[in-house]
């Protein structure tokens, strides 16, 4: 079987105050953080976002899914479908959907960790974690979706 070319993915972790950025590809199945998009009173900066689609010009992007425990729709989940839809024909880009439960917390708690144990100097702020679940979420997408072309359309958890 040929290998697949690896392709770049773009994750975003949607809220109502901040849009937290990621980026990894489907070979290392590893994401880095970006800095996060402040949603201002006016709304999304989509300016920022095209600068950003622009820089890393990736082939995929991922949106979280906020859901509660019980596997029901979070508070934010009609904001973050609306989103979804609107980046997808915002960037003409495929959008996949993923579980984001806890990816916030999760976030949260790694960085504080690398705080304490001196990996991180720099105080751990919202942005930081908005970006860093934003790496969770893409990193659990791409765990998941291993064996599948990651460019198949059908591969998402809408």
């Amino acid at each position: 079987m040929p290998e697949r070319a690896a392709q770049v993915v773009l994750a975003f972790d949607f809220g109502l105050r901040r849009i937290g950025i990621a980026s990894g590809d489907t070979v290392s199945r590893s994401a880095a953080p970006h800095s996060a998009v402040t949603v201002a009173a006016h709304g999304i900066d989509w300016t920022l976002i095209d600068r950003v689609l622009n820089d890393f010009k990736p082939n995929l992007l991922v949106v979280g899914s906020p859901y509660n425990a019980d596997g029901t729709a979070g508070a934010l989940s009609a904001a973050a479908d609306h989103f979804a839809a609107t980046l997808a024909q915002h960037s003409a880009l495929p959008v996949r959907r993923t579980d984001e439960y806890a990816s916030s917390l999760e976030a949260a708690a790694e960085l504080k960790r690398q705080r304490a144990s001196g990996q991180r100097r720099r105080r751990v702020q919202r942005a930081d974690i908005d970006s860093a679940a934003a790496a969770i979420i893409l990193e659990r997408w791409l765990n998941r979706e291993q064996g599948q072309v990651a460019g198949d359309e059908t591969g998402g958890d809408d």
